[in-house]
This record gives structure tokens, sequence and C-alpha cells, in this order.
């Protein structure tokens, strides 16, 4: 082979390996001594430890090996091992809540069993049933049943009130009975059922019980003016009663009583504010004015320098945390450690989301969507310890090893493979922690930016606004189209489409919103129907991914101006995703751009851009030293 003593004019065995935040990818090739360059293959293995940092080397190393093995190659042979200079990049994630919704004395239950009973509007006074048989015929009456009552002693109680002459209008239950109690009813009547704290319930005071039929959602109590109808309610009343209505939209059942003193308060939480150092001037933002409001600033303020946020506050304690993480990673034994004061926040993303979370004051468990603001902060460091890694790698090979380009230049160098691309071209890397850009002119010049923000967002936002509570389904309903199992024999796909099944589905998925894995349909646990889910999910990729995009490429378009770029290539893991590129290239559209998923080499598809462009400048450069020896 004589790869390491042939220099520019022998054969030589190179691999390109680009460290990312979140994937370690190699490319071996073959440059031949008139400079063509000959890819044997490529390998893909997860990050060890921080991008930038020594605990690099051993995802390296994998991936080198990989692709070597793969190729039928040994590390002997190789004669350079090529390495990105990789700022280090920490993404860190916070939620503010900033509404909250009380309830005192017990004004609303704004609840949402599973299987209310009955359906219909009762409104009258709450009794316990203990007392029914001393009510007068004709007063209507809420009938409330503690704990400990059997659902055929309720139904026998009821319809023995009702024979008696009295108004019973509607119930509410502590047990989870409400389907059996209506059943062996003689008048049916709207029941409310699992309600844990039903001892609260004040009686002798006016109620309104609703129920929606199958597949509805209640329509007096979740209107102010309802609300005012059924109560009697004078316009200042009305008013007061407004966040009641609003917290029970959506709801298939609900109570609620009014109470002398009682109410329902849409308390907004203050979380403090967030500084924005940058532009030469300090501007200062409430993070409880919204997404909008802090975008606007952080726009004003780019070039950001730093940003800083409030002790005390979960943004504060985000934006101190990535810092200290970066401090952290960067100290290594031997060296002066770095002061956090030397490491600054670069950019910030603000998403308006929704929190669910149990109000306060309630008496079943309700859950209230409370409003909330998702903050993604980048970090970055001018100290790189790069040259560390590059000098592990080539200990563990026992072959040179060196930096071989910037992370930015070399995608763009990768980019221009893909078939159809020319300068000048702007390439988007989708990553999982930071969404990067990159602008290669016709002149030959590089810029780049990273933004905070991308895939580990996007899942935490349909995580939280789903109430899923489990990272990895979130994943799956970001990765996956979703359907619908109708039968054992059939199911019905996101956009309408019905597919016939030719061995009966399990049963566990059976009536469910499901994500279409590649192993089969998996169950996503929640009660929102198909297009709510899919509603959120590709919400959270718009607000994330199509912001970030332009925001990205406003910062590398020559003077800001989008229809100065022709071609932008989709880089990294979210370029593969089904339905991002689409989104982006919707987005770029209205600019007269070339936009879509990159194909590097013409085999890889949006991965190995980096790896493969290090091959490119490495051979570039060999060729520039034949033409032009020096001494």
């Amino acid at each position: 082979m004589g790869a390491r003593e042939g220099g520019p004019l022998g054969e030589r065995l190179v691999v390109g390996v680009d460290i990312g935040n979140s994937t370690t990818e190699a490319c071996l090739a073959v440059v031949a001594p008139d400079g063509s360059i000959t890819y044997l293959g490529t390998d893909l293995t997860r990050t060890t430890g921080v991008k930038g940092t020594p605990d690099n080397t051993e995802g390296a190393l994998k991936a080198i090996r990989g692709t070597l093995t793969r190729a039928g190659r040994s590390a002997g042979e190789v004669g350079t091992v090529l390495l990105n200079e990789a700022t280090p990049v920490i993404s860190g994630l916070a939620m503010e809540t900033i509404t909250e919704t009380i309830i005192t004395e017990s004004t609303m239950i704004g609840h949402n069993p599973t299987t209310p009973g009955g359906e219909g509007l009762g409104v009258g006074t709450t009794r316990s049933i203990a007392e029914l048989g001393e009510r007068q015929p004709g007063e209507p009456v809420v009938c409330v049943v503690p704990h400990g009552w059997d659902f055929d002693d309720v139904a026998a109680t009821l319809n023995a009130a009702v024979a008696a002459g009295v108004d019973v209008v509607a119930a509410i239950l502590a047990g989870d009975d409400a389907v059996l109690v209506t059943n062996r009813l003689t008048r049916p009547i709207p029941v409310v059922d699992e309600v844990s704290a039903v001892e609260k319930v004040p009686l002798g005071m006016l109620a309104a019980v609703e129920v929606a039929p199958p597949g509805r959602t209640i329509r007096t109590l979740s209107n102010s003016y309802g609300l005012a109808t059924v109560f009697g309610l004078d316009p200042a009343q009305t008013r007061q009663v407004s966040p009641v209505a609003r917290a029970l939209t959506g709801n298939r059942s609900a109570v609620v009583v009014r109470t002398p003193t009682g109410d329902v308060t849409d308390r907004r939480i203050p979380v403090g504010e967030l500084v924005l150092h940058g532009a030469g001037k300090t501007l200062r933002v409430d993070v409880d004015a919204g997404a909008e409001a802090i975008m606007e600033v952080v726009g004003r303020a780019q070039p950001l320098d730093d940003a800083r946020g409030e002790p005390g506050t979960h943004v504060g304690g985000m934006l101190a945390q990535v810092r200290d993480t970066m401090a952290d990673v960067m100290d290594i034994a031997g060296q002066p450690d770095v002061p956090v004061s030397e490491i600054a926040i670069r950019d910030v993303l603000a998403v308006d989301t929704f929190v669910p979370a149990e109000v306060r004051g309630g008496l079943a468990g309700e859950v209230a969507l409370e409003n909330a603001v998702a903050l993604a902060a980048m970090v970055r460091t001018s100290r790189s310890r790069m040259q560390l890694v590059a000098d592990l790698v080539s200990e563990g090979l026992g072959t040179a090893a060196e930096i071989g380009g910037v992370e930015g230049e070399m995608a763009v160098g990768g980019a221009l493979t893909t078939p159809g691309v020319d300068r000048p071209v702007a390439v988007l890397d989708l990553g999982g922690g930071s969404t990067d850009a990159a602008l290669l002119t016709r002149e030959g010049e590089c810029t780049a930016v990273h933004v905070a923000g991308a895939g580990e967002l996007v899942t935490k936002l349909i995580d939280s606004e789903l109430a899923l509570g489990d990272r990895d389904v979130a994943e799956g309903v970001k990765w996956f189209p979703l359907g619908k199992v109708e039968s054992f024999f059939h199911l019905r796909h996101e956009d309408g489409t019905v597919e016939f099944v030719d061995q009966p589905l399990p049963p566990h998925v059976f009536a469910r919103v499901v994500v279409l894995t590649a192993d089969g349909p998996a169950p996503v646990p929640t009660r929102h129907g198909l297009d709510h889910v899919r509603r959120v999910r590709r919400e959270a990729k718009r607000r994330v991914f199509v912001v970030n995009a332009l925001r990205a490429l406003r910062q590398v378009a020559p003077g800001g101006n989008l229809r100065a770029l022709e071609f932008v290539v989709l880089l990294g893991g979210s370029a593969l995703d089904f339905e991002i590129p689409d989104m982006i290239a919707d987005a770029l559209a209205p600019y007269g751009i070339v936009c879509g998923t990159g194909n590097v080499l013409g085999t890889e598809g949006p991965r190995n851009a980096v790896a493969s462009g290090l091959v490119r400048a490495h051979t570039a450069r060999l060729a520039e030293e034949a033409r032009c020896p020096t001494g």
C-alpha cells in the first residue's frame, strides 16, 4: 500500500471523523496519486461525552474501527485520521409555567373521568344521598354519594326517591360506578364519578352537572354565558367565571358548584427575567411575556454575547447549570481550570407551550393546561480540546491524527457532493441539541452559526403537551407516523387511508392511537385523539425547526436577505425525519430557494457530510502542496 510514506504522490488511506453533539461519524477513503478519491465506507456511533472534549476519543475510535472492519482494512494501513475542529456546545432546556388555575371553596370540579354515566345537563341543590328521603317533592336535587356506597344501593335509593316525587336531576359519585348506576335507573340522569374528595363538595348549594354524549364535549358549562344562564349571574360575575368555562373546555363531563365566596382564579406566576447582552447593549425581558416577546428582544441583541437569568427561577437555574456543566467538562487534570466567567450563553430559543398541571384546590385531581415557556440555551467556549482528542486517537490507533478543518466549512464541502448542488450553498445541520447553518459563497468564503434548540426540544414539547411523562414514547411520537387501530384487522393512518392486515393486531393496541414503528404499531398512552396528537407533533417541529432554520439562515445570508440564497441542503439526524425537511422547504419556497435533504456522496443521505468534507479538504491540501512544494 505504501500509505504512509507515499506523500502526495502515493496512494493514501485516510479517515475523516465528525464528532457531533449526538453522533460520531467516520468516512474511509483512498486518495489516489492523481487526487481522485475512492470512498470505501462509513460508520456511525453515539458520541461519548460532550462534543469537543477528550471523552470523545472512545466514540471516535469505535467509528474508525467500525468503518475499517466493514472495508476489510486494518488500522496499520491508515495514513491519516482527520478530525473536525469541534467547539464544545452544550444545550440546556427549562420549562417555566407562567399561569396557575386556583380553585377556592370548591367552586368547580372540572372533571373528566373516562366513563361518566348518562348525558344531559342537571341543575339543582347539592344534597347527600343519605338525606334524599327527607327532601320535599319538586325540589331539583343533585345527589352527592360518598365513598363506601355500592352501585346497586345507590341506584335503588335514587329510584326510590324519584318514585316518592323527589326531582333528582344529577349525581356526583366518589367511586367509579357511573355507568353501572345509570344502567339501573328508572329515569336517566347525568352522573359524574371518580370525584376523590367528594366530602369537600359543599351541600345545600346550587350546582350544575353536565355529561356530553360519547365522542362529544360539554357545551353549557364550558360557555361563560351558559354558566351565567344556569346560575343567574350578572355581567360582573360572568367576567369572574370565565376562567371556569375556559378550564372546562374540551371535557366530556363537568360539575360546577356555586358557593357564596368561591372563585376560580387564573393567576400569572412571576417567573423572573432574562438579561441579554449583545450588540453593545443590555436588554431585559420578563419570561412571562411569552416566547414572541423574548425572541423579539433576542433578535435585537444579536449577535448575542451572553445571557443570564434571574437567580431563584427555573431559567436562572438552567442557564447557571449549563455554564457549570461546560466548566466541568472543560476541566482537565494538569491544565488550568476554565473560569465560569469565560463561558458565555451564545443563543436562546423560546417557545410557547402548555404544561398539564393539577389545579390547586381541585376536588378530583382536575388538570388544567397551564401556559408555559420552554427555553433552550446554548453555550460555547473558545477553548477546544480537539488537539488532545487527536493525540489520544493517534495513540489508540498507532497512526497520525490531525485537526482537518472547521466543522461548518467541512459540512459545506460534504454537501457539495450531493448531486445537483453548486455554490453558493447553505447547509442546515439539524441535530439533537443545536441547529447549525453555514454558507459557502462563490468566492469560497465560509460563515457558520449555531442556534439553540433542535430534536431534544421537540421531544420535550411533545412529552409535556400530551402529558405523556415518558421521553421514549415522546421520541416515538416525534419519529413515526400515527394511526388508529379500528379493528383487529385494519387501522386508519393519519392521512385518512385505511390499511388491512393479514394477521390480527395485538389486543393491547385495539381502539388506541398508535405510532407505526418498524416493529409494528405501539400504543400512545393518551386520551387525546389522533388529530390532536398529530397537531401537537407538527406544531412542536414547526416552532423549533422551521423557526430555527429561518433564524440561522438569516444570520449567514448576505445582508440577512434570504432571497440571496440559492441552494439550501439539509443535513444531520433530524433531516431523516419524515416531515421536517418538507416543512422547512415549504417555509423557504416563497424566497425562491432550492431546498432539500442532502445526499452526501450520492449514497449517504444527510449523514456523513462533515466526515467526507474532511477527506475532500485534505485531498485539496495535498494537491496544493504537490503544486507548490515548500523549501
